[in-house]
């Protein structure tokens, strides 16, 4: 029986090891593969007819409407979702759905972005403007559309548009720039604990989260966030010249309601609304790029929905 338990015991740590060999090269494989993405079209125009037919149906007891041939040709309207976070993320899934629609919009079409956003890094967002930006570039008619917030980084995506298009009670504005950063110097040196700063150029770095900062090198990194803030109220200027600048470009943030009096937004309505407004004249599809998840983040999900079964 011992020879037995002992042989039972080798042959699970044989597998154990042949089970993490085979993970291993898994990993090293699927490393090298870019995750391929898949294109969603989905048509609004058929989205809703069904809801409206299966409640004529449900509620009036009504046979669904027949649809009627329709000889003219509509225009197309596009609508893409933005949802940020603090480093746009979602930068590289907006690149992809803005090539796709402009693979086949023309001058008669228009493109919807449904905005949520409360900013974050200046580059990340600085790029998911110059996205949009081609858009305006190829003069096709484009509208951003804000039920809850685009703030900061994500006004900087919003100003881009032809029009603006905010819920009342969505908050707007926030054109600001902030920094912080902790430093840990005094409790280093309470401690004993010496902490060596080596920079080769006089301001490689200005502020630290280690070492004793200087009053030259906080000076440094305020001009270097007024650089930015004037390059934010510049940006937002060029695309919305009806501005009061000065008195919009201070940080503070609005409702939209409150807003639309500084014309920070041009009109007052839900997305859904707007884009209803547009079913009957536009052929409507919303258009989704989904990013198709590699091997080895489908092999550690399992683990990861361990670690944060929230998530």
């Amino acid at each position: 029986m011992d020879f037995l338990a002992q042989y039972g015991m080798f042959l699970l740590k044989a597998l154990t090891v042949v089970i993490a060999l085979l993970f291993l090269f898994i990993g090293i494989v699927s490393v090298g593969r870019k995750p391929r993405e898949k294109l969603e079209i989905v048509s609004l125009n058929k989205q809703y007819n069904d809801i409206k037919n299966t409640m004529r149906k449900e509620i009036l007891g009504k046979k669904p409407e027949k649809k009627k041939k329709d000889k003219t040709t509509k225009p197309s309207l596009f609508v893409i979702d933005f949802n940020g976070d603090i480093k746009a993320t979602q930068v590289n899934q907006l690149r992809d759905e803005v090539s796709a629609v402009l693979a086949i919009a023309t001058k008669d079409d228009e493109v919807v972005l449904r905005l949520e956003s409360p900013g974050g890094a200046v580059n990340g967002y600085g790029l998911a403007a110059s996205q949009l930006q081609r858009i305006r570039d190829k003069r096709i008619s484009f509208t951003v559309c804000i039920d809850k917030i685009a703030a900061s980084g994500g006004y900087l995506m919003a100003c881009v548009a032809h029009r603006i298009i905010a819920a009342p009670f969505a908050i707007i504005g926030s054109i600001g720039v902030v920094a912080e950063i902790p430093n840990f110097h005094r409790w280093l040196k309470k401690n004993d604990i010496d902490f060596e700063l080596l920079t080769a150029g006089e301001y490689k770095r200005t502020l630290t989260l280690f070492a004793e900062n200087t009053e030259k090198g906080r000076k440094k990194f305020q001009e270097d966030l007024e650089k930015i803030h004037q390059n934010f109220r510049n940006y937002v200027l060029d695309n919305r010249q009806q501005l009061e600048i000065d008195k919009v470009a201070n940080g503070e943030h609005w409702l939209a309601v409150d807003a639309f009096d500084l014309r920070l937004v041009d009109s007052l309505k839900t997305s859904d609304e707007y884009i209803l407004d547009k079913i009957d004249s536009f052929n409507c599809y919303q258009i989704i790029v989904h990013g198709k998840s590699s091997l080895v983040s489908k092999l550690l999900k399992p683990a990861m929905k361990l670690l944060h079964p929230w998530a």
